[in-house]
């Protein structure tokens, strides 16, 4: 268990800078979090203080009209995604234990790593995709149990959903609804096996609704700079970054079985 005294600074910094991200491109909150956070402490716990700060931002997102039409439209996938969280329940919470020198955080570093690489290259490649409708019934699910199984290893769930909403061709609102809706159900599916797994009791939630003010402020302050900065400029500055740190965490992973 880390210890709040040491490490609230640099806890409520990490938030701050994944909400301010998450302000400016719509999205970024889990994967800077999770990936800074999982430097200095096990996955597990990283996600655990991810799960309030998420479902409250992501609450803010999702409003609007057309709601109840993205969600008879997502419903598969969503389902999707709860299905693999709940069929790789435990990964997380399993490498906890082991996060520092066994087998089992060397496994949840490198799959988190490999999870942010892969997502930064598509970012800084420009890659986009078109799902025809007629693609969705049978896709979405698919889609859907595989990111359930990536947010079951990693606490990211980015891959591949993110890239299959973007390819639906929804507007821009849409999209920002249902890239909120999609990290909503991600998150109680994680919040639920975090605790199933016995990774989430009163402290985790205690330091996880700690820094709903800090995301919450650097959401706010990365609204305010959206409307003054070119968001291209600033995602290829974000996907970079991503991609370091991905590489770092999968080495890292990769040298404690050495």
């Amino acid at each position: 268990m880390f210890d709040m005294n040491y490490l609230w600074v640099g806890i409520a910094a990490v938030f701050v800078l994944g909400g301010f991200v998450k302000g400016v491109v719509g999205l970024g909150l889990p994967t800077i979090t999770m990936g800074l956070l999982s430097v200095v402490m096990a996955p597990a716990q990283a996600a655990a203080l991810l799960v309030v700060p998420s479902l409250i931002t992501n609450l803010w997102q999702i409003g609007g009209p057309g709601f109840v039409a993205l969600l008879r439209r997502l419903a598969t996938m969503l389902v999707g995604v709860c299905a693999g969280v709940a069929l790789g329940a435990g990964w997380l919470s399993g490498a906890a234990g082991s996060s520092h020198g066994g087998h089992g955080g060397g496994w949840a570093g490198i799959a988190l790593g490999v999870a942010l690489v892969v997502y930064a290259a598509l970012g800084l490649l420009h890659w986009r995709f078109h799902v025809k409708p007629e693609h969705e019934a049978w896709l979405a699910p698919l889609i859907g149990v595989s990111t359930g199984l990536v947010t079951a290893a990693t606490g990211v769930f980015v891959i591949p959903a993110v890239p299959y909403l973007q390819a639906l061709g929804l507007d821009k609102d849409g999209l920002v609804r249902a890239l909120g809706l999609s990290f909503l159900v991600s998150t109680i599916a994680l919040g639920a096996s975090l605790g199933h797994g016995g990774a989430l009791h009163t402290p985790e939630l205690l330091g996880s609704a700690l820094v709903v003010l800090p995301a919450l402020l650097g959401m706010g302050a990365g609204q305010w700079l959206r409307a003054r900065v070119q968001p291209e400029t600033f995602k290829t500055v974000f996907f970079g970054g991503l991609l370091l740190l991905g590489l770092y965490l999968a080495v890292r992973g990769a040298l404690r079985f050495w």
